[in-house]
C-alpha cells in the first residue's frame, strides 16, 4: 500500500512497525553470534514467544521498545488523541510482559528485559558487554535482569 491509501499519518506510521526483526533485536543478535552465541529467534515453544532464547544458558531475552512496553525512560510519550484506547493497550502489554515473564521464570528460565534505549550508540556496547556478562555468569538468585541504563533523555 502507498502512503496515500492510509487514512492519516499515524495510521500510515503505525503500519511501519515491526513487531519482528526490529533493528534493536538485529543489534542485539548480531553482538551475540559474533561472540560465539547460538540462539533461537522468536522462540515460539515458550512463553511470549522471547525474541533470543539461548537453550545452553536457559535464558530468554526480550528486547523491549520503550514506546510499546511503557518503560520510564523519557522517550515514552502518551499519545495526545484516542488516550483510553491508548491507556487500554498499554496496560495489556504491560500485563502480558508480566504473565510471559513469571510462567518462564515457573519453568526455571533465566529472563533478560533489554530496553531501547539501552541500545543508543551512546551506551550500546556498555548495555551490549554487560548482557554477555549477564548469560554467562549464572546467578540464580537474579532470575530477572532489567536493563535500563540511566537515561538522559530530559
Amino acid at each position: 500500500m502507498k502512503k496515500s491509501d492510509y487514512p492519516s499519518a499515524r495510521s500510515y506510521n503505525m503500519s511501519r512497525i515491526r513487531g519482528k526483526n526490529s533493528k534493536p533485536e538485529e543489534i542485539v543478535r548480531s553482538y551475540l553470534f559474533k561472540r560465539g552465541f547460538r540462539y533461537r529467534k522468536n522462540y515460539k515453544e515458550l512463553p511470549g514467544s522471547p525474541d533470543i532464547y539461548l537453550p545452553k544458558y536457559k535464558t530468554a531475552i526480550f528486547v523491549n521498545g520503550c514506546f510499546w512496553h511503557v518503560h520510564d525512560c523519557g522517550k515514552f510519550n502518551m499519545p495526545k488523541t484516542n488516550q483510553e484506547f491508548w491507556k487500554a493497550k498499554f496496560e495489556r502489554n504491560i500485563a502480558r510482559d508480566e504473565r510471559n515473564i513469571e510462567a518462564l521464570k515457573e519453568m526455571g528460565i533465566n529472563v533478560i528485559v533489554i530496553w531501547e534505549c539501552g541500545l543508543g550508540s551512546e551506551v550500546r556496547e556498555e548495555t551490549l558487554e554487560d548482557l554477555v556478562e549477564m548469560i554467562k555468569s549464572n546467578d540464580d538468585d537474579q532470575r530477572l535482569r532489567e536493563f535500563f541504563l540511566s537515561c538522559d533523555w530530559g
